[in-house]
């Protein structure tokens, strides 16, 4: 038997290296003649770098980048051996792991940190460039990265204005730059606007550290700088599903780097080879952290199914809260819970590596 191991990383938890090889380790032992391949995958969040590290020929490029606050620090992203493309996790400089629960406050926030790394990649002579958006800290509508790239933010008076979430309903006149990349490839796995109920502000803001008023003002913000990229760069784009990404990195990268908005598990599975994996498999192992009736909303496990083909596909998780209907309409063939009585979450996270080994080693194939 063929089974392919695709999983992504099980968040606070395991690596999704280390979820394949767990899996894998637990097959072996119960099925010693099977033919196992392990693929680490991503949706395009945190971990992107080291999933496509090996596709893509990664190497490293280190640099010194702000984090969400301004402080410096030691950020990454990848670059591709012939220098043309490269893959920019803004969670590196920009993620809310950055900040401890204190610190967070999107009116304070920048993505400058993640323009830099791009501004050093335009430096570089990179032609195409992966961002992938999960995990940020901020809601400044991408206007710190765009600060980074050379764009200006100026109030009423002419001045420039620090670009954080904070300024955006302040700022009067944008002074562009030509687009710094000839493609510009957003990874995003969420479909929300820019503004409004289910926009940036109001749904991704309260673990970002926003309070109801906090959260009022940066919608505000948002309608306010939507506003002014339709009248002054012509384009209509708040609308426009995944814009109210990473705080509204989404749209920025739209109004200011001439992006396009892509699934980043549909160019993840593209760039790994996956689906002739999944023609020459039997049975494919996925895995997720939390499988739920979300999971059929674009996330990886969704659109991995969808991909698979005639081949049948089994979910391990370490939460299972998805109806045996949800499970159907995700397109698995079977889902199962790691964990065997419900425990503290630390323990359990601290136990995903051996609990995902004898899950597997007990699934009847």
């Amino acid at each position: 038997m063929n089974i392919l191991v695709a999983c992504d990383s099980f968040k606070d938890a395991l690596a999704a290296d280390g979820v394949c090889r767990a899996i894998a380790g637990g097959l072996k032992k119960a099925h010693p003649d099977a033919a196992i391949t392990e693929m680490p995958l991503s949706d395009g969040g945190e971990g992107l770098l080291d999933v496509l590290r090996g596709p893509l020929g990664l190497g490293w490029v280190e640099m010194e980048v702000s984090d969400p606050l301004g402080r410096p620090i030691c950020g990454r992203y990848g670059l591709s051996a012939d220098s043309r493309t490269a893959v920019i996790e803004m969670a590196e400089a920009s993620g809310l792991q950055r900040l401890t629960l204190a610190e967070r406050d999107p009116r304070k926030t920048s993505t400058f940190g993640t323009g830099q790394m791009l501004a050093d990649a335009k430096r570089r002579g990179v032609a195409h460039v992966l961002l992938a958006i999960g995990g940020s800290a901020t809601n400044d509508a991408g206007i710190g990265a765009a600060a980074a790239l050379g764009w200006r933010f100026l109030d009423a008076d002419g001045q420039p204005l620090e670009p954080v979430g904070g300024n955006m309903a302040r700022i009067a006149r944008l002074v562009s730059q030509p687009p710094p990349f000839a493609r510009v490839e957003v990874l995003c796995d969420v479909t929300n606007p820019l503004y409004g109920p289910s926009g940036a502000a109001w749904i991704y803001g309260p673990q970002k550290g926003g309070t109801q008023e906090t959260l009022t003002g940066l919608d505000a913000g948002l309608r306010h700088i939507a506003a002014l990229v339709e009248t002054q760069l012509g384009k209509n784009i708040a609308q426009t599903p995944g814009a109210g990404a990473a705080g509204g990195l989404g749209f920025g990268a739209m109004a200011f780097l001439d992006a396009t908005l892509r699934r980043g598990i549909e160019i993840v599975l593209d760039m790994t080879g996956f689906d002739a994996a999944a023609r020459r498999a039997d049975l494919i192992i996925t895995g997720e952290g939390h499988l739920d009736g979300q999971s059929a909303q674009g996330k990886l496990i969704q659109g991995l199914c969808g991909r698979a083909g005639d081949t049948p596909v089994i979910a391990l998780c370490g939460k299972l809260s998805a109806s045996p209907d949800d499970v159907k309409a995700i397109g698995l063939k079977a889902a199962y819970s790691i964990n065997r009585e419900e425990r503290p979450l630390a323990e359990m996270l601290a136990s995903t590596a051996v609990n995902l080994e004898r899950a597997a080693a007990s699934l009847k194939l």
